[in-house]
């Protein structure tokens, strides 16, 4: 609270906020007094607390200026619960609010309490489990050891024929694979202790097993109830699995309440891909959510955050987010493996010295690119070769970085300074701004850093640009104040170069704006820490799993994945859950279900920042055929093939054509976009002369056969239409010459195809 002598103050209540129960928090401004009062209901059950406090001075009140924080923030921690619906009253007390307090329906519908208590008596069950197998194998494993001949033989024929089970023994059918997975833990632990985490992991593990021989979506519903039983024992891999498949109704029926309360679980659990699917979630407004540019952004920044603390910390769980079409042969052509031919042909270069492909090797497995599964130990073998046999500086400064943070070797720092300068001399920018973090995190020489990171901005150098703004915010720069401006437009520089941290740190001040300097941008903020969170590991290793599926035609299991990931946000993943439902290959999907999955997902792709051009034509064929209930629509598929063709798809040129062709009259708005507004009250003729050539002319190598004989046809429309009398009179002619013209065109096509 800031108050008249701008003094700022802070309470705490007289009471505490019970857990796992719906409470109601009343805060109540007048003068200098603050009341805080709780309602919370616990089954039908009201408990009301309340709380005064007096500060020493008025508390000074401008809600336009500044902005409001519930939850926790910079300076300030957060709870681990989850907040409703806020409400604020800006000019009035509310009299009797505590009296009409009641829990809002879309808290109602989430139905939170009944899956934490259902989950609590679940891990008390396994718990009880667990314990039982635990003494009993304990007991055996000590008889076993104590015994002689004689108490053996005695054991032997006391057995009885049908051996009962103890009462804790006992499972309901839901939950026999849970009981028996502890029982196989415990056996295989041999009696020590197993944590519920790690049957949750085991029955994470059986669930995925189980789908991977899935060849239908009927499995699905068989393999829910194990992959809840995991969520409810802290595995939020399979929280979130849960939550696409109620979202997305694969196999299941769609519940979005139940998919928003597994996210919500998950995202409370730190699940890198569940927060990113709530941030996607509130920054569109789907599954009836409101649109919610402020929500999205917490949830986004929150993942932005672990992403910078992950790409620190490699591990063989992450891979690079690489953006991979399935329809795009050309990429899918250089994905690889350790065995591939492709990495086995850039093992032999890297060993004749070729430094590209050593530089490449060193790159796929450090990140786990292309295909390759990550090994860290190995990348650093090439980035030492490269470094130490071929003095390539990409490879000096790779293995000075991996020696100066000790991943996958010894952390050597002299060692490190020596080939960052070396990289350096050799001008490899990077190493220059690696230098200048050296002199300032360990020698404190903040002058020789600021003169490495001046150098390296003026090289266009992006983690440069973003350690000067640091300098800048924090009044590191010798003789110079703190100056919060100048920082910010150090950061902006360097997150328009493609630095993660300056994009998060711009989003920061672009969601609570700099009184004086910088106004506030919610929904560009938002799109900032999207992108810093799209760049999580985390999330590459989903993507990397859906493409490795691809190429080994398992289409459920890479289906699945990509809905993981598209769920959560990433265009290219619900591109290719619209493309691989299109081709639905072996009907494994339900036709009406394959058609609704386009129609979603290619409608969300269309709307991304840099959309495919193949969803805008997709899009408009579903616009144009009739489906289902969806009535046939022109104009929304001239649209989008207008789209289309602005992005230089020929494609888009020629569906314009056909649909001109066809009758259907282009409207004005779309010939101006197009560029050819003066072709609107022209002959028909003219304007498919104009789509086509355009079409015809277009740097598609493919499309120029079928643009010309378009083209050609309608030539000889035109010819037809206006030398209609000649043509009759030529006919005798035509049939004279056609077995000629016939051979010409057969030659024509010979040669053609002979030039491929």
């Amino acid at each position: 609270m800031n108050g008249e002598s701008q003094e700022s103050s802070a309470f705490l209540s007289s009471f505490k906020v019970p857990l796992n129960v719906w409470c109601n928090l009343i805060v109540m401004v007048q003068g200098r007094t603050v009341a805080v009062n709780m309602v919370c209901l616990d089954n039908n059950q009201r408990t009301v607390k309340t709380s005064e406090y007096m500060f020493r001075f008025i508390i000074m009140f401008d809600d336009t200026e500044g902005y409001f924080v519930i939850g926790g923030g910079k300076y300030i921690p957060g709870v681990k619960g989850y907040f409703g619906p806020v409400i604020y009253h800006r000019n009035q007390i509310v009299s009797d609010i505590m009296s009409e307090f009641y829990v809002p329906d879309v808290i109602q519908n989430l139905n939170l309490t009944r899956w934490l208590q259902t989950c609590e008596e679940f891990s008390f069950d396994m718990n009880v489990k667990i314990s039982g197998y635990s003494i009993k194998i304990q007991q055996r494993t000590e008889a076993e050891t104590c015994s002689h001949a004689f108490h053996k033989w005695v054991v032997k024929h006391r057995q009885t024929s049908n051996p009962q089970c103890a009462s804790w023994e006992a499972a309901a059918p839901r939950r026999r694979h849970a009981a028996k997975l502890a029982k196989l833990l415990v056996l295989k632990h041999e009696g020590r202790a197993v944590s519920l985490h790690d049957l949750g992991r085991a029955l994470y593990s059986l669930s995925l097993h189980k789908l991977g021989k899935a060849r239908s979506t009927e499995v699905v519903s068989k393999v829910l109830s194990l992959l809840l039983q995991a969520g409810c024992l802290a595995d939020t891999r399979a929280l979130h699995m849960s939550s696409v498949l109620y979202s997305t109704g694969l196999g299941v029926q769609k519940e979005p309440f139940k998919a928003w309360l597994l996210g919500l679980l998950g995202a409370q659990k730190g699940d890198r891909l569940a927060l990113l699917h709530l941030g996607h979630l509130h920054r569109l407004g789907l599954h009836g959510q409101p649109k919610d540019h402020d929500l999205a952004y917490a949830y986004y920044a929150n993942i932005a955050q672990q992403t910078t603390i992950d790409r620190h910390n490699p591990s063989p769980q992450q891979t690079t987010v690489e953006a991979i079409f399935v329809n795009d042969e050309k990429m899918l052509n250089i994905q690889t493996n350790e065995n591939h031919h492709i990495f086995q042909w850039l093992k032999h270069q890297a060993r004749r010295g070729a430094t590209e492909a050593e530089q490449a090797i060193a790159r796929m497995l450090f990140w786990g690119q292309q295909g390759v599964t990550p090994n860290i130990l190995k990348a650093v073998r090439h980035y030492e070769r490269g470094a130490v046999q071929w003095e390539d500086p990409v490879s000096m400064y790779d293995y000075g970085i991996v020696l100066l943070q000790g991943h996958g070797v010894e952390k050597n720092i002299p060692k490190a300074v020596t080939f960052l300068k070396k990289a350096m001399d050799k001008g490899h920018v990077p190493a220059i701004n690696a230098l200048a973090w050296y002199y300032e995190h360990f020698e404190k020489d903040y002058k020789q850093a600021i003169q490495l990171w001046e150098q390296a901005d003026l090289l266009m150098c992006p983690e440069a640009a973003f350690n000067l703004g640091v300098i800048y915010s924090q009044g590191l720069y010798p003789g110079k104040p703190a100056n919060q401006y100048i920082a910010y437009k150090y950061y902006l520089k360097s997150a328009e170069r493609g630095n993660i941290r300056g994009g998060i740190l711009i989003a920061d001040i672009w969601t609570t704006g700099m009184p004086g300097f910088v106004n506030r941008h919610p929904s560009d903020a938002v799109l900032w820490v999207k992108w810093a969170a799209e760049h999580n590991g985390y999330l590459g290793s989903i993507l990397h799993k859906a493409l490795d599926a691809y190429l080994k035609n398992d289409v459920f299991t890479s289906l699945l994945y990509y809905m993981m990931a598209a769920e959560a946000g990433y265009a290219v993943a619900q591109f290719n859950v619209a493309y691989l439902c299109e081709q639905n290959s072996g009907g494994f999907l339900d036709p009406d279900y394959a058609s609704d999955c386009m129609w979603r997902y290619y409608n969300i792709t269309i709307q991304s920042q840099n959309p495919n051009t193949y969803a805008f034509i997709r899009m408009g064929d579903l616009f144009y055929e009739r489906h289902g209930n969806r009535q046939k629509n022109l104009f929304s598929a001239a649209q989008m093939y207008t789209l289309a063709a602005l992005r230089n798809n020929p494609q888009g040129w020629y569906n314009l054509g056909v649909l001109g062709e066809e009758g259907y009259k282009l409207p004005l708005s779309i010939l101006i976009k197009l560029g050819i507004s003066e072709l609107y009250l022209a002959d028909k003729e003219l304007l498919l002369n104009a789509l086509y050539k355009r079409c015809r002319d277009s740097e598609d190598a493919d499309s120029f056969f079928p643009c010309s004989l378009a083209l050609f046809s309608v030539y000889v429309q035109t010819f037809q239409k206006h030398y209609s009398a000649a043509i009759k009179f030529c006919t005798a002619l035509a049939v004279v010459a056609a077995p000629t013209v016939f051979l010409i065109i057969r030659g024509m096509f010979r040669r053609r195809l002979s030039l491929h």
